[in-house]
């Protein structure tokens, strides 16, 4: 059971799920349908093909989007000539472009033809029905922004720190040191109160450093074995945070929404989340949030703020674009969840605590600073950015939330490729490099993943992460600090790939000194 937090508030357990890359008008634009005040999409909004030509045809939004196959741009070069029309360049950014929205379909048609169609059509309601009826029971935030207009990582990192600590895109440095800053997860902690990571492949959130340190090895839990176990018996912490698949195989299909996973495998893992905390007798204290790390590269036509947006720690992102994130992403889903919230709840902006501030990733450590009543913020982002803790408006908890969900609708007709990775999926196998200690071989960064199918990275990243746990339990039996972070040293040099070496490999513990 969750620690009692001292709070005005009725939660006492935040839980949060982040699925990838999908912008809100591309997922929930079309439930306007559904509730006509969500700043949803109508089919009038359109984007040219070219925007440096005056004639040129225009793409309109449609509701036709089903399985996506091809994967829209989504770095940071790409967002911008989405965000503000025209490629980028050092003299384009010193003209501080307005935010115009208009670059989606020039920038998708450019990387592949017929792409600008992809990108420009979201799901009917229908074929996305766990989200609509999250949307119609709940709350929806239809101002919701990414953190960073970057791709997956930094945006990741963003929810549980407010900052990338300079991160636009993926880093291998700080990938085999790990990010260092303070995230919630030890504010929480320094404050008495409990967190948890529930993981199905090695968790995104051993990016952060310090939650590699030995004290917090205990908290990591393994989705499918303990999940609903700890709805079920009321064992819940604080702070849930719940990590999906992130590989897409025949036999175990990705369900974290990546293009090019079925949206239905998503959809029937917030089914079984959502109705798992549901069946727990810590329902009446809970608060679900839902949302995506960024957009991308799919259409969105709320422009992204790009004014009063400061900085969360001073950090300028590397060359050649130097970014001072000082501004925010497209806007993303994001779906309150709590029995405490009215049916078909829409937030739109907040209110403070600044004239500028916006809900963007931050916005959850700030919410769980002022509902746990923390000490401090992280950085000047989370100080700055919108909390949600107003859409709690019931004074007695609803009896009425469905307990069951709709069930979702098969999507793709055709089985997991399991062939190469992607960009993120090829950064988490450089983790759990650094984790098992490949990280210091001739192979890293890139040689380690450039023959990797889906299949050889999560045979390599779950037996590197069994190891690392392996070692960090041998070094509590032989008496090392809490606070001491685990480092493998490898003796083998058999390539990581080979799938015969895994059971071959040897490994020595020591603490690193870094």
């Amino acid at each position: 059971m969750a620690p009692e937090p001292t709070s005005q508030y009725p939660i006492k357990t935040i839980v949060v799920l982040v699925q990838e890359n999908r912008s809100f008008d591309h997922i929930i634009g079309w439930m306007k349908s559904l509730n006509p005040e969500i700043d949803g999409v109508t089919g009038s909004e359109s984007n040219p093909l070219s925007t440096s030509d005056p004639n040129s045809k225009k793409i309109y939004y449609g509701d036709k989007a089903v399985y996506v196959v091809p994967d829209p741009g989504h770095s940071i070069q790409a967002m911008y000539e989405q965000i503000f029309g025209e490629a980028w360049s050092e003299e384009s950014a010193k003209k501080k472009l307005p935010p115009t929205m208009q670059g989606f379909a020039q920038q998708a048609e450019s990387t592949q033809a017929g792409l600008s169609e992809t990108v420009m059509n979201g799901f009917e309601p229908n074929r996305v029905p766990v989200y609509g009826d999250l949307v119609s029971e709940f709350a929806v935030c239809d101002r919701w922004f990414a953190s960073v207009p970057a791709s997956t990582q930094p945006n990741r990192l963003y929810v549980h720190s407010a900052t990338s600590h300079g991160a636009t895109k993926n880093d291998t440095l700080l990938l085999a040191e790990g990010y260092p800053q303070k995230t919630i997860f030890e504010s929480l902690d320094e404050a008495g109160h409990s967190f948890g990571i529930y993981y199905q492949y090695p968790p995104a959130t051993l990016f952060y450093r310090n939650l590699r340190k030995l004290k917090y090895i205990t908290k990591f839990h393994q989705f499918d074995l303990h999940f609903k176990n700890h709805c079920k018996e009321g064992k819940l912490p604080n702070y849930v945070v719940v990590e999906q698949r992130y590989f897409d195989t025949k036999l175990l299909p990705g369900n974290d929404d990546h293009p090019s996973h079925d949206v239905f495998e998503g959809q029937k893992f917030v089914k079984e989340v959502y109705e798992a905390l549901r069946s727990s007798p810590q329902w009446n204290e809970i608060l679900f949030i839902i949302t995506y790390d960024e957009h991308g590269g799919f259409f969105d036509h709320v422009p992204t703020p790009v004014e009063g947006v400061p900085s969360p720690d001073g950090i300028v992102g590397p060359a050649p674009y130097y970014f001072k994130f000082d501004r925010l992403g497209v806007r993303v889903p994001a779906i309150l969840i709590s029995p405490w919230i009215e049916k078909g709840s829409v937030l739109h902006g907040p209110s403070g605590p600044y004239p500028t501030s916006q809900f963007e990733h931050s916005s959850i450590p700030a919410t769980v600073k002022k509902i746990f009543n923390l000490k401090e913020f992280l950085t000047k982002r989370d100080e700055w950015a919108g909390t949600f803790e107003g859409v709690l408006t019931r004074t007695t908890p609803r009896t009425d939330c469905p307990v069951t969900l709709s069930e979702p609708v098969k999507l793709r007709e055709v089985e997991a490729a399991e062939g190469n990775l992607s960009e993120f999926q090829e950064e988490l196998v450089q983790m759990a490099a650094a984790l098992n200690g490949d990280h210091k071989k001739d192979i890293y960064p890139q040689k380690l993943v450039e023959n990797m199918t889906v299949l050889d990275a999560i045979e390599y990243i779950k037996d590197a992460f069994q190891k690392f746990l392996d070692g960090c339990e041998k070094a509590k039996q032989d008496g090392a600090d809490d606070e001491e972070i685990v480092c493998l040293e490898m003796s083998s040099s058999t390539p990581p790939t080979s799938k015969k070496s895994f059971g071959q490999k040897l490994f020595s513990c020591i603490i690193c000194d870094n």
